[in-house]
């Protein structure tokens, strides 16, 4: 099994008082498609931050496909393309010498960086573009010049740090086909993102993030059976009256005229809540979750 990142005891330190990473243990599988998720000010930029070579850690070890950064920090930071969140080119720049230029960072002939260029930008749906300096383009197209200048020298890993914020749904959708054949071909992604449902839809494996210390990770499938409490609204051909709420106390309903939010966990699951309801003569008429599931699960691992 080889893996595309190995971080062991990461530690960071600011001013040698705040403590932003708190001893991070985290191995990422080469292929995988692994979220990162936390609160804000949890130490995700941080460990970003230092995976891309921008920060220096305090202690620990951090070994990205192989090529530890204490023994070979450029060869390490060569494995790995970034797209960060804020927008960092040259808006005056034209849209394929963005590309071409970053591939020049990284050692490759103008030539080749060219045939590159037109590969990602054509895939992104940018080609027709490239002649157009960065400022004429939408938010959205900014976004995706952004993936393809990471993407430019072939790395084994991209860290994508909140790719769709500010993209319209389509051209997310689109992203998200483009993103999935990308960890098809065998780049490892390492996204983060507040879209919780992004996360759930996109990863299989995750890890939560909070003050500086992992507090959960494993399969997303895995890690989602385990959850302690989850929330569905039920549409009922009927209102409830105030004994039959009363009936349902164990599930801490919540009523809304004919629509009622239970609370289920391993022990008050939906088939009981459903039995009750049948018995009172109540019809369940559609099923659906109150929030992601994957948002559920994040809350109640950052409260």
């Amino acid at each position: 099994m080889s893996f595309a990142l190995e971080v062991h005891g990461l530690k960071k330190t600011y001013n040698g008082t705040v403590q932003a990473l708190r001893g991070i243990d985290l191995t990422i599988e080469s292929g995988d498609f692994f979220a990162l998720l936390g609160p804000n000010g949890a130490g995700k930029t941080t460990l970003i931050s230092i995976i891309s070579g921008l920060v220096k850690k305090s202690d620990g070890s951090l070994v990205i496909n192989g090529v530890s950064i204490d023994n070979d920090a450029q060869g390490a930071k060569e494995r790995v393309g970034v797209v960060p969140q804020e927008f960092n080119f040259g808006i005056f720049e034209k849209v394929e010498d963005i590309v071409v230029t970053q591939a020049g960072y990284y050692g490759i002939p103008r030539a080749q960086a060219k045939i590159q260029a037109e590969r990602y930008l054509k895939q992104l749906g940018l080609w027709e573009k490239r002649n157009e300096k960065a400022r004429a383009l939408s938010g959205g197209m900014k976004r995706r010049l952004m993936i393809a200048r990471a993407l430019v020298h072939s790395p084994k890993l991209l860290i994508l740090d909140e790719p769709t914020a500010g993209v319209d749904l389509e051209l997310r959708r689109d992203m998200y086909v483009f993103l999935k054949e990308l960890n098809a071909s065998g780049v490892t992604i390492l996204l983060t993102t507040h879209y919780l449902e992004e996360a759930e839809e996109l990863c299989r494996n995750l890890a939560i993030i909070n003050k500086g210390e992992i507090v959960a990770r494993g399969g997303m499938k895995e890690l989602l059976s385990q959850m302690e409490a989850m929330t569905v609204v039920c549409d009922l051909s009927r209102a409830l009256t105030d004994v039959e709420i009363k009936q349902l106390s164990s599930f801490a309903p919540v009523l809304d005229s004919q629509e009622v939010s239970l609370t289920l966990s391993k022990q008050y699951t939906l088939s009981t809540a459903i039995d009750l309801l049948n018995k009172m003569g109540v019809v369940v008429t559609s099923i659906k979750n109150k929030t992601n599931r994957l948002e559920e699960f994040f809350l109640q691992k950052t409260a």
